[in-house]
């Protein structure tokens, strides 16, 4: 199924033609209206009226975090602020929070490009569509449901919370889709089997989950528990919000609706493109933004690109599933690790359950690195040999896939921390 099929099955020349053109825009747009980019461009003898090829985007500026930051809260602006009819904004948890705006035009375009990805994963018209991400300045909650309501479904704009009625309105309402981050999807699954709810009872049959990296083992884990297919969805605030990429049903990658974005995959350390299928640190041109657009927006995202043809039939590129974030990762003994490369293992395991921490300290000046895992309670309270053997099964899996010894500590069901937002994985208290 296709919302804007003959955009989303153009030909490659044709794609290229029109990312070009809405490229020489934007460069006019924000050289003409943002102070930021018209002094960057000055400063790099940059002339944008001249700016004819898609393979000169090594020329242009990177846009960063920081320079939005400094920026607050209207500097990066294109537009008027009478023009501006929507406001977002980050949490600003981390920082000064980075403030974006929307156009009327800029909000039709958000909610058709949301409608593409809903319907690329088999949502129609006929769709309940339970949305249990927050409403407010973050632009997950309300970018869904403008996408959902642009498909014509109808929706329920309950936002994050409350985890007990999130499974009444389900069951009340027949929700067919739970949109969410996966972790609190798992939470939902976790807190339906306390109630006795068995989800086979229910009319949920898909998941649209996105907002932190998650692992192909915990879409198995979900779709098993809940009995839904369940896709990935991309997006960032600082570019638009949800609907930047989404899986279709084959499940195998991410489709960037490139006719509205560009998009690069770059070493992070030399900032130069990695080979093709090589992880890299995701790039973001927007093209069609008005009142907010960004040039090579570092998102500290990583992935990789997948060329290959999918048999869907969009011609858009795909890309893997996020695997992290450049500053979420890790680095343990001299090597790197992302929570991501944990969880694929841990899923994978008998007798543990959905549910993980992982607690990185330093002593003697040599890191430790200590997983916390739930495990079924026939684990935990069975013979201390039983206990012995999944330690060791986990810690052996663990220094095959990561390379370095972690320790492993056993502990009870709903003992971790549920999240009805981002789950937070790491406790790194080399920083304390």
């Amino acid at each position: 199924m296709y919302w804007q099929q003959e955009k989303e099955c153009m030909s490659r020349a044709d794609l290229e033609q029109l990312q070009l053109e809405r490229l020489q825009s934007t460069l006019y747009r924000v050289g003409t209206h943002v102070p930021f980019y018209r002094q960057k461009f000055r400063e790099m003898k940059l002339d944008f009226d001249s700016f004819n090829s898609l393979a000169d985007i090594h020329k242009l500026p990177f846009t960063m975090k920081q320079d939005l930051r400094e920026n607050y809260p209207y500097g990066m602006f294109a537009v008027p602020l009478r023009e501006v009819v929507r406001i977002h904004s980050s949490s600003g948890t981390t920082g000064m929070a980075t403030v974006v705006g929307y156009t009327r035009n800029d909000i039709k375009n958000w909610a058709d490009l949301v409608a593409r990805i809903l319907t690329a994963a088999g949502l129609t018209a006929d769709d309940v569509i339970q949305i249990a991400f927050g409403y407010g300045l973050f632009t997950g909650g309300f970018g869904l449901h403008y996408g959902a309501e642009r498909l014509g479904a109808s929706v329920i704009p309950i936002s994050s919370g409350n985890t007990k009625r999130q499974i009444q309105i389900m069951q009340d309402f027949k929700t067919t889709a739970l949109v969410c981050t996966p972790s609190y999807a798992l939470n939902i699954a976790d807190v339906m089997l306390d109630m006795g709810i068995n989800p086979s009872g229910l009319s949920l049959k898909f998941g649209l989950f996105g907002a932190e990296p998650w692992s192909e083992a915990m879409r198995r884990e979900i779709n098993e528990k809940l009995g839904i297919q369940s896709t990935d969805n991309y997006g960032l605030s600082e570019v638009m919000g949800p609907g930047v990429a989404g899986e279709c049903q084959e499940c195998n990658g991410l489709h960037i609706n490139e006719d509205h974005f560009l998009v690069e995959v770059l070493n992070p350390e030399t900032l130069e493109p990695v080979q093709p299928g090589e992880i890299g640190e995701l790039v973001i041109t927007t093209l069609t933004k008005e009142a907010f657009p960004v040039i090579r927006y570092r998102t500290r995202d990583l992935t990789r690109l997948l060329p290959e043809p999918c048999p869907c039939g969009r011609t858009f590129t795909r890309m893997h599933r996020i695997l992290g974030r450049t500053d979420d990762m890790l680095i343990i003994k001299g090597v790197n690790v992302f929570p991501t490369q944990i969880e694929s293992v841990l899923f994978d395991i008998d007798g543990t359950a959905p549910h993980y921490q992982i607690i990185v300290e330093r002593e003697n000046h040599q890191d430790r690195a200590t997983v916390l895992v739930e495990v079924k309670e026939s684990y935990l309270f069975d013979q201390m040999k039983k206990q012995s053997a999944l330690i060791e099964t986990i810690k052996s899996r663990l220094a095959s896939e990561l390379g370095i010894g972690v320790a492993v500590k056993l502990v009870e069901e709903k003992t971790l921390e549920r999240f009805e937002g981002k789950a937070q994985r790491v406790i790194d208290k080399r920083k304390i």
